[in-house]
């Protein structure tokens, strides 16, 4: 119950504050452990085992970190323990930092400023930014919203409701390791495996739960039965070369009636992304607000769900 008490209060803080500055946040210490211990052990043999180490180190250093904060925090008192569990959470979630970096493309759309647009995308997305239309640049925002939701918001709450500050703090680790070290080219091709590996484990519910949540109880742009809006999403999703990325935008595309995917440039190379929904509606720049309404919506809806399924077994265990 506890657990769930300080998940409503994370997400309140974290959608009325949002993040400290980028220096003083976690995930920037965790980064830096994770460059050092990259610099020093991604060379020679055995590659693949010296990533896992790493993984293990970051992981188990963050841990005991979190862990340490929170009980000496108990023990002080209960109610300084919860507040700093509430803090700690908060910090783990991007509510408010992903409707902010949304919404300054979205501002410079609606001034007709193009290429700030294109700039304030390039800072969220790693796909070259400087040519594209007005279309591509909502479609690299709606995507980045939707991605981010779960990786980003409902994953470290889903982690956060059952295990507390450690337990969302240990799956932001992952994803930090992840988004560093977890590239299909030949200096992270072997080293970052393991975290690859690890954070697809960690996403895998709470991106298809989030996905279903996003389904079942946002407001879909146009009338069509769930079952076929369920079917549609399910065969979508599958076509995103992340095994867990594409429940979330496949989601956002049946439920705003527009089109995900296509060729996006990276250093001058072009890639071409199966596409996910029906182009039912031409993209546009509302869709951002929508992508960031969306976001909010079923942030809530996932903390009711969770959270009651928390309290339901733990009240069962008890």
């Amino acid at each position: 119950m506890i657990h769930v008490l300080i998940g409503v209060g994370a997400v309140f803080v974290d959608r009325l504050l949002g993040d400290p500055k980028k220096w003083t946040h976690p995930v920037v210490w965790i980064g830096r452990l994770i460059a050092f211990l990259e610099k020093l052990w991604n060379k020679g043999s055995g590659r693949k085992c010296k990533g896992l180490l790493l993984v293990a180190v970051t992981v188990l250093i963050t841990a005991l970190t979190v862990g340490s904060i929170v009980w000496l925090s108990y023990m002080v008192h209960w109610t300084i323990g919860v507040l700093v569990e509430i803090a700690l959470i908060s910090l783990a979630l991007a509510q408010k930092s992903l409707d902010e970096a949304a919404m300054l493309v979205y501002n410079a759309l609606h001034a007709g400023d193009l290429n700030t647009a294109r700039e304030k995308l390039g800072w969220i997305v790693g796909r070259d930014t400087e040519h594209l239309e007005e279309s591509e640049i909502v479609r690299g925002v709606v995507e980045t919203v939707s991605e981010n939701t779960s990786d980003g918001v409902t994953a470290p709450l889903f982690y956060g409701l059952i295990f507390g500050a450690t337990g969302a703090w240990v799956y932001k680790a992952i994803n930090t390791l992840d988004s560093m070290i977890a590239y299909k080219n030949e200096r992270y091709q072997d080293f970052g495996y393991a975290a690859a590996k690890l954070d697809d484990i960690a996403n895998f519910l709470p991106s298809r739960l989030t996905g279903f949540l996003l389904l079942a109880c946002t407001k879909a742009a146009m009338y069509k039965p769930f079952v076929n809006r369920f079917a549609e999403w399910k065969n979508d999703a599958k076509k995103h070369p992340s095994p867990n990325s594409g429940y979330l935008e496949a989601a956002t595309a049946v439920q705003l009636g527009i089109r995900l995917g296509g060729e996006n440039a990276y250093g001058g190379k072009k890639s071409f992304r199966a596409y996910m929904g029906q182009q039912i509606f031409i993209m546009e720049k509302k869709h951002i607000l929508h992508s960031i309404q969306q976001m909010y919506l079923v942030t809530i809806y996932f903390l009711i769900v969770i959270g009651g399924i928390v309290l339901a077994l733990s009240s069962t265990w008890s």
